[in-house]
């Protein structure tokens, strides 16, 4: 049994004219819906998440400084940012899903989880706001994972077209954490490069796999599966925590390396057979950026119906 994390409430985070704003998702939330039906998952209801397990990534004064921003009315959180008074209240929905779906499949209650959420997470860093992100939910459930469900090795895998940045930063010295990156190289932010490794306990956790323009799918697709797998034999995870941004994808905005929608299930089984392997299975993947609505709606529908394979 897999489970599958979508709400109208993350429509209610209202950005503007920016590419992650909530039309993006609307064709992906009827197409997770529909697949949801006919496929072997469980919709699950879930509240916001705590202060207590919000701290374990953010600074108290940052959280603060976000929800007074917003009921403010928000604006310009920073310089590729947009809150509204909702905001707040929507980002800790998102970071709620994915503590649940973590908690769900740490305890075995299943196997799988998707969280079609937003705001993404990746780019949020300790104290700070960036790259339409507020706060990381992909650190937030690993950090839950280990500091009260009892693991102690955790791998993120991000394939969004951006750099991790900000989860890159936030276990930057954390040797339970693995987290790897492949991206488009000298993109936003500039971030990103092999030499990154990390630094202290953390040292060698940290992977970047840095992608050049006109990379060919098929060879994108090998690069990704040696880089999974040898951390992944580093790390020997115990849960594998993906960040799901679709902005690699052929026909997206803002991104894009050339792929396909159908290169999503490629990459999908990937990450599986990684965590069957070491993680008696178990997986939890949020979703990050993609900007093409139809196209996201594509890759999800892969993403989904692999993660529900059995």
């Amino acid at each position: 049994m897999s489970l599958l994390y979508s709400d109208p409430v993350f429509l209610k985070h209202e950005t503007g004219d920016l590419p992650e704003n909530a039309a993006r998702i609307i064709p992906a939330m009827r197409r997770a819906s529909q697949i949801a039906m006919h496929a072997h998952y469980r919709q699950r209801s879930w509240t916001e998440v705590s202060d207590a397990v919000l701290e374990r990534v953010h600074s108290r004064e940052y959280i603060r400084y976000v929800q007074d921003f917003c009921e403010q009315g928000g604006g310009h959180i920073s310089e590729d940012s947009v809150v509204c008074p909702e905001s707040y209240k929507v980002a800790r929905m998102a970071v709620g899903a994915v503590c649940d779906a973590v908690e769900q499949i740490v305890q075995n209650k299943a196997e799988r989880a998707f969280c079609l959420v937003r705001p993404p997470g990746h780019h949020a860093a300790p104290e700070s706001a960036l790259g339409f992100c507020l706060f990381n939910n992909v650190a937030a459930g690993a950090r839950l994972a280990i500091e009260k469900l009892g693991l102690d090795r955790i791998l993120i895998i991000d394939w969004d077209v951006h750099h991790g940045d900000g989860t890159q930063e936030i276990f930057w010295e954390d040797g339970q954490v693995g987290f790897l990156s492949m991206h488009r190289a000298s993109f936003y932010q500039n971030t990103g490069t092999a030499a990154e490794t990390g630094a202290g306990k953390g040292l060698g956790t940290n992977c970047n796999v840095p992608v050049e323009e006109g990379t060919s799918r098929e060879q994108y697709c090998e690069m990704f599966t040696s880089a999974v797998e040898q951390l992944a034999a580093r790390i020997r995870p115990q849960l594998v925590l993906i960040s799901a941004g679709f902005d690699a994808h052929k026909y997206d905005p803002v991104g894009s390396l050339g792929l396909e929608s159908e290169d999503f299930a490629r990459l999908t089984r990937i990450v599986l057979e990684v965590a069957d392997v070491h993680a008696n299975g178990r997986v939890v993947s949020v979703l990050e950026g993609g900007y093409n609505p139809g196209a996201l709606a594509e890759c999800i529908e892969h993403h989904l119906l692999e993660l529900a394979s059995v």
